[in-house]
């Protein structure tokens, strides 16, 4: 009969939570394990695209049986233990076909990727293409398959959306890396013990999301005035406490609104600290998760600030085109918010793409945009976190455009403007655009005042710690090594020495 080749991995399955990959965890967050597994592949000469998002899915049951990259990688981590061990289903049930033979097995010295690219790159395809607002979705392949299936609501498409599930839902949701910024949470001080992690934890009522939103407004003041590096080190033990929280649940769908909602906000917070720390690819997996957070709870202000933030990420790590989609898929979000000072923002994120790919003519459209924008003023609808966007930030994001197109006279006119009109309070800031002014003097042919306004940013290095600053004045220090016999200029060049011997 036709029927009896028909094999068991072609009808759906229900998905079931891989609880033994869970356990392995432990109390390291989503993110921080991600980071684990990509360190460990580096250990064995893979590459793999791990992030929170892929660690969600394989705990969810989405991902059946990794790919072999993946299997030599969790092999690598766990050793003595097998696929099943993981909590994995055997290749040979989610392939439908026999496994390979023992003595095929994946070695970890391999450095083939045949196998690879065959059969399984739904598992990772897309984790870092979000890009797309009109609500598409990934589902398990009701064929039996791991990979993706492409959907839109309103389409022909009958098949379940798993993202939906229960159980995706928990393990974005109160599993999220957003929770490291509760650094700064009452019981969960800065710095504090890891003991905290495991202490019995009452269901999470108002008080408790009160403090989520508390600790997202702390983190925040705490960056503004010294920067990223110190708070992302000592950020581990404060997220495993903060994850107890979030795992105790809540009663009342409002507080869990809250819950979720500070939760995508820690997440980008954290995620910009490991961004101006440097840690580009932990900043990529914590912008991800918070973006998940965001369309699964429906949250469009939540979605724009991770497009935002993302847009900012890859004109830093050198994706210029991703900026831009970003940009723009944050502007379709955040259109029907009615800020325009938010609007006036991104139109500046998507500007600095623009000036990534060399595109003058849509830089400046951009920009153009942003002024207007920001000329019609402030409203109600203007989100919390964007107390940082004023006249100095305008400025200082057009400076940055300018010295990416090269521009040096026009860069240095806006970065001292941005110096100039600066609050203050934002410490962080005024390092960050007088280091954008030092740089943009200096290759701009006038290194007296490029080290006079170096000097001003070492001024300011005892309280700001910024691997984005330090990195631009690096940067500024070796063009006015030619030019050192100028007024000024050895003096900055040996303070500047200095600091990097003491560091």
């Amino acid at each position: 009969m036709a029927s009896s080749s028909v094999t068991s991995s072609q009808f759906p399955r229900p998905q079931r939570p891989n609880l033994a990959f869970r356990q392995l965890r432990g109390q390291r967050s989503p993110g921080e394990f991600a980071a684990a597994v990509r360190r460990a592949a580096r250990e064995i000469g893979e590459r793999v695209c791990c992030d929170a998002r892929y660690v969600g899915r394989v705990e969810a049951g989405e991902i059946r049986c990794p790919n072999y990259a993946y299997e030599r990688v969790f092999l690598h981590m766990f050793p003595g233990r097998t696929l099943t061990d993981l909590g994995f289903a055997p290749r040979a049930e989610v392939r439908g076909r026999g496994a390979r033979p023992a003595d095929d097995a994946p070695s970890p010295r391999n450095k083939s990727r045949s196998h690879s690219s065959q059969g399984m790159r739904g598992e990772t395809e897309g984790a870092y293409e979000p890009y797309d607002t009109q609500e598409t979705y990934d589902m398990q392949d009701p064929r039996g398959g791991t990979g993706y299936v492409r959907g839109r609501r309103g389409t022909q498409h009958a098949y379940q959306n798993h993202e939906e599930s229960d159980v995706q839902r928990r393990a974005f949701m109160t599993g999220g890396t957003a929770a490291v910024a509760a650094a700064s949470l009452g019981p969960f001080a800065l710095g504090g013990t890891s003991s905290a992690a495991g202490r019995p934890v009452h269901r999470a009522g108002t008080g408790e999301a009160g403090a989520l939103e508390a600790a997202v407004r702390k983190i925040r003041l705490l960056d503004d005035r010294h920067g990223a590096d110190g708070l992302y080190r000592r950020a581990s033990a404060p997220l495993r406490a903060a994850y107890a929280l979030l795992d105790a649940g809540t009663t009342r769908q409002t507080t869990a609104d809250r819950l979720y909602a500070g939760a995508g906000e820690l997440a980008i917070s954290v995620g910009w600290l490991a961004h101006d720390s440097g840690r580009f690819d932990d900043a990529r997996s914590h912008y991800a998760e918070a973006l998940a957070t965001a369309r699964m709870s429906g949250d469009p202000g939540l979605e724009a600030h991770a497009f935002c933030n993302t847009a900012f990420l890859a004109r830093d790590a050198g994706r210029p085109r991703e900026a831009v989609r970003a940009a723009q898929a944050a502007q379709r979000v955040a259109r029907p918010l009615g800020s325009p000072r938010l609007m006036s923002l991104l139109a500046l994120r998507e500007a600095g793409g623009w000036a990534g790919l060399a595109d003058r003519t849509g830089c400046e459209q951009a920009l153009a945009r942003a002024h207007a924008l920001f000329g019609r003023g402030t409203s109600e609808a203007d989100p919390e976190w964007m107390s940082f966007y004023g006249e100095a930030e305008l400025e200082g994001l057009e400076a940055q455009c300018w010295s990416t197109l090269g521009d040096w006279t026009r860069a240095a006119r806006h970065a001292r403007r941005a110096a100039g009109l600066q609050n203050p309070h934002f410490t962080r800031n005024i390092a960050l655009y007088t280091a954008e002014l030092a740089d943009d003097l200096a290759r701009g042919g006038r290194p007296d005042e490029a080290a006079a306004a170096g000097m001003r940013v070492l001024d300011l290095l005892d309280e700001v710690q910024s691997s984005r600053v330090q990195q631009m004045l690096a940067g500024t220090a070796r063009v006015l090594l030619p030019h050192r016999r100028a007024s000024g200029v050895s003096a900055f060049l040996e303070r500047h020495a200095g600091v990097g011997r003491s560091a």
